[in-house]
C-alpha cells in the first residue's frame, strides 16, 4: 500500500462518517519498503492540491519522515527539486507492507497484508 492511498481513504464504520477523528487513519506496526521509481515531479505538483496537508504530516511523523514542510508547497516552491523528491520518495515510493491503519475515533483497524489493506467491515460494524 502506497502511503499516498492513506491521505484519500476514511474509517468505513457508519459512526465515523461524521468524525472528524476517523482521518486520517493511524499507521500501526508497519513495516515499510522503498520501491524506487522514476522521479515524476508532475505527478507531485498536480496531486498537491488534493493531498490533505495536515493529514499527510501526521501520517509522515508516524512513518518516520520528518522532513516534511509544514505548509503545502505552492507556487515558486513547486519548483524546488528537492522537495519533490522528498515527497515523491514519502508517497509513490514507501509502500507498507504489512501493519494496521487504526481509526482515531473508534479504534478499527485495517488489516495490511502483503501490500493489501483490508478495508471489509464485519457486518455489526456496516
Amino acid at each position: 500500500m502506497k502511503v499516498i492511498t492513506a491521505n484519500f481513504v476514511t474509517c468505513a464504520v457508519k459512526e465515523c462518517k461524521t468524525a472528524q477523528t476517523s482521518f486520517p487513519l493511524h499507521f500501526h506496526d508497519a513495516e515499510l519498503e522503498q520501491q524506487e521509481l522514476d522521479f515524476q515531479p508532475e505527478f507531485i505538483r498536480n496531486i498537491l492540491p488534493r493531498v490533505d496537508w495536515e493529514a499527510l504530516r501526521v501520517t509522515a511523523n508516524e512513518l518516520g519522515f520528518p522532513s516534511i514542510p509544514e505548509s503545502k508547497p505552492e507556487g515558486e516552491a513547486l519548483d524546488n527539486e528537492q522537495t519533490l523528491r522528498d515527497l515523491h520518495r514519502l508517497l509513490l515510493e514507501t509502500h507498507v507492507a504489512e501493519g494496521k491503519l487504526v481509526c482515531g475515533n473508534c479504534g478499527h483497524q485495517y488489516m495490511i497484508k502483503e501490500g493489501i489493506a483490508n478495508f471489509l467491515l464485519p457486518s455489526h460494524l456496516v
